[in-house]
């Protein structure tokens, strides 16, 4: 059991990086024009993307300032995320490993 949540774990994690990611292209598609935001599937994704993403991004682009107007806090996202995921994560289920094995 303990296995089996460790993995849903790793796996919403996996995929809240993969939201970031495709939220932050798809801002770039819609600050080149590429996508109409008034389409109602483009604007259901872009709201579905934000919704998941926003409180995530949000302690993050709260210290660190945009550099000439790019918003690096989905990198730095990421890389914490990613850090939790592979070292911080592991650590914190060895000891039910142990215990339930």
């Amino acid at each position: 059991m303990t296995g089996f949540i460790f993995y849903v774990i790793s796996s919403l994690l996996s995929l809240l990086v993969f939201a970031i990611i495709a939220s932050a292209i798809l801002s770039w598609l819609v600050a080149f024009n590429v996508i109409n935001i008034r389409h109602p599937v483009a604007s259901g994704v872009v709201r579905f993307l934000d919704a998941v993403t926003r409180p995530v991004l949000a302690p993050f682009q709260r210290f660190i300032p945009s550099l000439g107007g790019v918003d690096i806090s989905p990198i730095v996202a990421i890389l914490v995320i990613q850090a939790a995921r592979q070292y911080l994560l592991p650590w914190l289920f060895a000891p039910l490993f142990r215990i339930v094995g």
